[in-house]
């Protein structure tokens, strides 16, 4: 079985290439990187959380996350500089692409009520943000050990000019976008 980064590069990047009417086969968009970010909302109030949500990560992406520190201090929210409020994983190459295979054929379709993801969460330069609300939707996380559920956002980095280029080339790799 060939992996989507070979069927990217053998069939996927022909056929947007004559799609959007380029001709340099190098102008053709394709993926950059997928990062994957968890805020720990409780991360101040216990120092485990930031463990438990690392170990949810390494599992999810199959690397180790970073650990987040926030920016500048903001004392409503009892928050200083420097203290850790997340957890992020950066994925290129192979890893991303596996990861991407798997967030299209197994996360996605096992989502309750799923009619597509929008096409509404470009940013404008042809990067994708998709949101989930639980982690255990993922297969690698057994439901039955988490005590706490964490939500997660995945970014999904294109070297697509717009936004058009990059719902094309997601759409040609396998994203389920609502039918209009």
């Amino acid at each position: 079985m060939e992996n989507l980064a070979t069927t990217f590069n053998t069939n996927i990047a022909g056929n947007l290439k004559k799609e959007l009417g380029l001709k340099n086969k190098y102008a053709v968009p394709r993926l950059k990187k997928i990062v994957i970010n968890m805020g720990i909302k409780d991360a101040l109030a216990d120092k485990k959380n930031i463990e438990i949500a690392t170990e949810v990560l390494a599992k999810i992406s199959g690397q180790k996350p970073k650990v987040t520190k926030a920016r500048k201090s903001i004392s409503t929210f009892k928050l200083r500089e420097g203290d850790k409020i997340g957890v992020m994983v950066t994925l290129r190459r192979k890893r991303m692409y596996d990861f991407y295979e798997k967030l299209v054929k197994i996360v996605l379709p096992r989502l309750r009520d799923f009619r597509g993801v929008t096409t509404k969460s470009f940013d404008g330069r042809g990067n994708y943000s998709l949101g989930f609300s639980e982690s255990i939707v993922f297969p690698e996380i057994d439901p039955s050990k988490i005590e706490k559920v964490q939500s997660l956002e995945v970014t999904i980095i294109t070297s697509a000019a717009n936004d058009r280029e990059g719902e094309l080339l997601l759409r040609a790799l396998g994203m389920p976008f609502q039918k209009i």
